[in-house]
Parts: C-alpha cells; sequence; structure tokens
C-alpha cells in the first residue's frame, strides 16, 4: 500500500515540479504577486490539485487504463477527448522540447559549455529512462523529487529565517498587480490548469498497477506536496518582493541571503527539475502511442526527444514566452471537464459530460 501511494505522490510531484516552479518564476507571477492574499491562492491550488489528482487517477484504477486517452474517453467522452488528445500531444511534444532547451541554457549560462552539451546530455538520459520503462521512471523520480523538493524548500525556508525582519504581513501595503490583474482566485486556477496535461499523461499510465485506495492516497499526498511546496516558496518570495521582482531565477536571489555558495545547489535544483519534468512528458507521450515497457513504447520515446531535439536550439526564454500561457489556456479545458465530471455522475458507469 504504501509503495502505491508514494509512487503516485512522486510521479505526481516530478510531473508539475519543473523548472518553472524551481526557479521561483512560476511562483512569483501566480502567487507572489499578490502579497499575501497569493497564499490564498497556494491553499486553493493545492485543494485542486489534490481532488483533480484523486479524479484523474482513480477513473484510471477504475477503467485500468495504460495511457491518457483512455481516461479522457472516460471522462469526456470520445468527441471532447479527441479535442483534448490532440492538445495534449501537442503539449507534451512542444514541453519536451523546451525543457531540452533549458538544459541547454542552463548547461551554457551557468557551466560556460556549449548549449548542445545540456541538450544532449538530456536527450540521453531522457532516452535511457524511458528504455527501461515505467520501471525506470517510478525509480529516477523516487529518488530524485524527494531531494528536489529537499533543496527548493530548503532554500526558500533558510531565506526566510535569513530575514529576521517584515515578513509577508509587511507586505501588504506594497503589492503589485503582476500579470493576472489583481485577481488571486483566477491566478490558482490558471497555475493548476497550466500545470494539470502532464500529470494526467504520467498517472493515466498507473491505471492497472493501484488498488482505488492507492489511487487516491497517492493523489492528495502528491497534491497536499505540492501546495507545501508552492507555499513555501511563495512565502519567501512574498518576503523579498521587492528584491526578487526583477529577476528571471528569483530562487537564485534567496540563495544569495543564504549563502553565494548555496547558487550552486540552486542551479542543481532547476536542472533536476528540467530532468524529471521532461522524463514525464516523454513518458507520458509514449504512454498514449504504447504500453508502457514495449518495443513501441521505447521507439515513441525515442522519436519524441530525436524530433524535438532541433527546437531545442531555439531561445529557451522565448519558447517558455510563447508556449507557456497558451498551455495554460489548452489546459484550462481539461480542468473545466475534470471539476464537472462528478456533478455529470461520476460514479455512474458509462456517464459522460460530452456525449
Amino acid at each position: 500500500m504504501r509503495s502505491g501511494v508514494l509512487k503516485v505522490a512522486v510521479l505526481y510531484v516530478g510531473a508539475v515540479i519543473g523548472a518553472g516552479f524551481s526557479s521561483g518564476q512560476e511562483i512569483l507571477q501566480f502567487f507572489g504577486s499578490f502579497g499575501t492574499r497569493g497564499l490564498w491562492g497556494v491553499v486553493l491550488a493545492t485543494a485542486l490539485f489534490a481532488y483533480l489528482g484523486a479524479v484523474v487517477q482513480t477513473t484510471a484504477v477504475k477503467i485500468g487504463s495504460t495511457g491518457y486517452r483512455e481516461v479522457l474517453d472516460y471522462l469526456l467522452g470520445k468527441r471532447m477527448a479527441g479535442v483534448v488528445d490532440r492538445l495534449g500531444m501537442g503539449m507534451l511534444v512542444v514541453g519536451l522540447g523546451i525543457m531540452l532547451a533549458g538544459s541547454g541554457a542552463i548547461f551554457q549560462e551557468k557551466l560556460g559549455l556549449p548549449a548542445t552539451v545540456g541538450v544532449l546530455v538530456l536527450a540521453v538520459l531522457i532516452v535511457t529512462v524511458i528504455w527501461n520503462g515505467l520501471t525506470g521512471v517510478v525509480a529516477v523520480n523516487a529518488v530524485l523529487v524527494p531531494l528536489k523538493l529537499t533543496l527548493v524548500m530548503g532554500v526558500a525556508l533558510l531565506a526566510l529565517f535569513a530575514a529576521l525582519g517584515p515578513g509577508p504581513a509587511a507586505y501588504a501595503d506594497t503589492v503589485r498587480a503582476g500579470l493576472l490583474a489583481d485577481n488571486w482566485v483566477w491566478a490558482a486556477v490558471l497555475y493548476v490548469s497550466y500545470n494539470m496535461m502532464v500529470p494526467l499523461a504520467v498517472l493515466s499510465t498507473l491505471g492497472r498497477h493501484l488498488t482505488a485506495t492507492e489511487a487516491v492516497r497517492g493523489a492528495v499526498l502528491g497534491g497536499m506536496l505540492l501546495g507545501l511546496a508552492a507555499g513555501v516558496v511563495a512565502a519567501a518570495i512574498i518576503t523579498y518582493h521587492a528584491q526578487v521582482w526583477s529577476y528571471q531565477v528569483p530562487l537564485l536571489y534567496l540563495a544569495s541571503e543564504v549563502h553565494p555558495g548555496v547558487g550552486t545547489l540552486c542551479t542543481v535544483v532547476i536542472w533536476l527539475a528540467v530532468f524529471t519534468t521532461g522524463i514525464a512528458q516523454a513518458h507520458g507521450l509514449a504512454g498514449r502511442l504504447a504500453l508502457p515497457g514495449s518495443r513501441r513504447y521505447r521507439f515513441a520515446g525515442l522519436g519524441a526527444v530525436l524530433i524535438m531535439t532541433p527546437v531545442a536550439f531555439f531561445d529557451f526564454a522565448t519558447l517558455v514566452r510563447f508556449f507557456y500561457p497558451l498551455f495554460g489556456c489548452l489546459g484550462l479545458v481539461l480542468v473545466i471537464g475534470l471539476l464537472i465530471r462528478p456533478l455529470a455522475g461520476f460514479w455512474r458507469p458509462g456517464a459522460k459530460l460530452f456525449k
């Protein structure tokens, strides 16, 4: 039981905490820009992550799914599922290209190596993990996700302790509107929608490997861990908001408040986030096309990496700036379906939200 719960939780967290989260930029834009009200946004996002994850995972177990298309068909009906499926495949493959580009940018900017090295290193590692099937995906996440969470939260907590002065409560009078106007509820919903496609793709492949109890507990645990990490980072960013607002990587500033050497740890954290998210995207896409662990699954993952490697040589910041807001809007369609589905008879066999 414990093994299944932890398997779901680490895969869920590994799929969501990517480079944007680990850099602090996502948290700054979606929560930190609202001051202390942003912490309420974190609470709402946590509840949504736990609930939506449970909906996806229990459905996967109920129908014994091996890929996300089966879950979409059950939840949304074939017509709407077909639309979301095509959007989802596009998001996964483009997201994989962005993670490869992110690795190249890290190697170039932080290590002084050619971006090509970073792209190729990540590509080889992702293919290696995919070649070992679901076992490899789970094993890598079981090691890297706790490490990633510990480092991100550790830096944020140490920065909070280092402040020893005005905390989040002193921030209320200096709040900035940010990119999402003045609506923290909308920001929280959009943040979850932006982050839900990859977890759907990953969690759906576990349908035949879990019990219903493991599915629910694992999804709720994963959602709570995501909320805890987001809350700690958001509190630190709110505390240092005036200083970090203009930073591309706010976590690096927080690290500098702890100790200059901690910046190196931040670089490691961000790359690990790129790695685990890239694995999740390649696994989700390959799992959509073939049974995880099969020969076709392996070659689907390899093909996706090879196809997107040339895209990885575009500017990382440009790719993020163009595609991430688009992903948020597309993901909103999925989230609305997952939220409404129980009201349409979630527990009644054969019921569909869209005919």
